[in-house]
């Protein structure tokens, strides 16, 4: 097995957003209006954006992704349900994670939002990898 040399672990947040009772619907279902958020979120997380896609879905639903610098912002939408769920992972001390995540709450108008923030990268240290 390869050993990969030791090195300072990265240091990252990663939020989930569960996003309950979003008020309208219609942006959840409008893939231009998620790409618009989804490239706000990056501007607000202080990040830096490197690529985007959206996807549609058939009926119902968007997902889009944001490919920054510091990891990634990820949004999948079920309008019938009134829900999104969002991923926002950044690396670094500059971006503000918190920050994206307030203003997809604020966007997509969601009554009910639940957060989980996970620190990454604090234990790397002691986790081995073997195949």
């Amino acid at each position: 097995m390869k050993k990969f040399p030791s090195l300072v672990p990265p240091s990252g947040v990663h939020i989930i957003l569960d996003l309950y009772e979003c008020e309208d619907v219609s942006i959840l279902n409008s893939p231009e209006k998620i790409k618009e958020i989804l490239i706000k979120s990056v501007e607000e997380a202080k990040a830096t954006l490197i690529d985007i896609k959206i996807h549609k879905f058939s009926p119902f639903g968007v997902s889009g992704f944001a490919l920054i610098s510091e990891s990634h912002i990820s949004i999948h939408t079920w309008p019938e349900a009134k829900y999104a769920g969002v991923d926002i992972y950044t690396c670094g001390e500059k971006t503000l994670p918190k920050i994206a995540a307030d203003f997809f709450i604020k966007e997509l108008k969601s009554k009910k939002p639940s957060i989980i923030k996970i620190e990454r990268g604090i234990y790397a240290e002691k986790v081995s990898c073997s195949d």
